[in-house]
């Protein structure tokens, strides 16, 4: 019989949607939540009829029955939250990115090690319908052989300049967004040794005493040859995703073409015998699956599909990917990307992964 995991869910904004995928999944049951803001944690207990929650991290950590510490907090504490839970004896799941640097990824590599728990990076965009779909076609073969990639994450955050945690150091665009759209692109070239790119600071970002970059492309070349572009935009107005998907991939093949994106559920293909007009797969059943909230603001379905992928995988004695190497190496690429960025020169991959082994 299949074990069925308890989750410890650790910050409660992002954690909204890992609650309610724990509650309506059968493969996982709750075991705690936990928030510095207790006003929230009472909140959340009201929203989902939780009868317990705790301000301490440690606390939590302590509890035997839970077997995974899923992370929501903060991008710059998720390094030292990972670890504190390793040491204590739990699984990972902790949302992108892994880290916003490779400081400490020696360290959390040897810390894993020695443990032996599984850590899981929530790349939530591996988890919408369309993308599954066309995961799906892709290992089926229907592309034939995949020629280039192309991934972007356009929207226009500007609010998010408004939240006080975009003034804190060690804030990007690139780690809090476009990782997403990396992350896509690695998925299906997981050799990526040479990066270059350009960004620029908008004015709006700059509006807000800012130095960021806000708008970005980059060119990522595969081992063999091949190569993604990456596109980012996210201090200015957008044709909105009726128009242009918010995070798109397209896999480009020698036998066919495929497209998938978010919000939209969406998914176009076009793949031998190859039409003159793209076949559109439309999945609105599933929008209440995946969008439980207002607004579209969460989808806690993407959440539900990782996590029942993480037990399923765990159940059967197989790594869960992305798992903490994975999640090294795209920091790795976006690091390269970065560096490319400041100095206008190609990066490799490579020379990067030095500063970790």
């Amino acid at each position: 019989m299949d074990h069925i995991f308890t989750m410890g869910v650790l910050g409660l904004g992002e954690g909204r949607s890992v609650i309610s995928a724990v509650l309506n999944s059968k493969m996982w049951e709750l075991g705690n939540i936990c928030d510095l803001n207790e006003e929230l944690c009472k909140e959340r207990c009201q929203e989902f009829g939780i009868d317990k929650y705790t301000t301490s991290y440690e606390e939590m950590l302590k509890d035997p029955k839970i077997d995974v510490i899923g992370i929501y907090t903060p991008d710059q504490l998720h390094a030292r939250h990972i670890k504190m839970a390793l040491l204590a004896g739990k699984h990972v799941i902790c949302t992108k990115p892994l880290m916003i640097n490779l400081d400490e990824a020696k360290e959390l590599i040897r810390v894993q090690k020695e443990t032996n728990k599984a850590v899981f990076v929530g790349q939530s965009s591996r988890y919408f319908e369309p993308a599954l779909r066309q995961r799906r076609d892709y290992e089926a073969g229907k592309h034939g052989e995949v020629e280039t990639i192309e991934t972007h994450y356009i929207s226009d955050s500007r609010w998010f300049l408004e939240r006080a945690w975009s003034h804190q150091q060690g804030f990007s665009w690139m780690y809090n967004f476009m990782i997403h759209a990396v992350d896509l692109a690695v998925w299906y070239l997981p050799e990526i040794e040479e990066v270059y790119g350009l960004g620029v600071v908008s004015e709006n970002t700059r509006s807000y005493g800012l130095d960021v970059p806000d708008t970005l492309k980059f060119i990522l070349k595969n081992k063999d040859g091949r190569f993604a572009s990456v596109t980012g935009a996210y201090a200015a107005p957008t044709l909105g995703s009726a128009v242009e998907q918010s995070i798109s991939c397209t896999i480009r093949g020698s036998k066919g073409i495929s497209r998938a994106g978010y919000p939209k559920l969406k998914y176009y293909t076009n793949f031998e015998p190859v039409q003159k007009t793209a076949k559109l797969q439309e999945f609105a059943d599933k929008h209440g699956y995946y969008f439980r909230f207002e607004n579209e603001s969460h989808h806690a379905g993407e959440y539900q599909n990782y996590m029942e992928h993480f037990a399923s995988d765990m159940n059967r004695g197989i790594t869960p990917k992305p798992d903490l190497q994975e999640g090294i190496h795209t920091l790795a690429v976006m690091a390269a990307m970065e560096q490319a960025m400041k100095t206008g020169n190609v990066v490799k991959v490579s020379d990067i992964m030095e500063c970790i082994r």
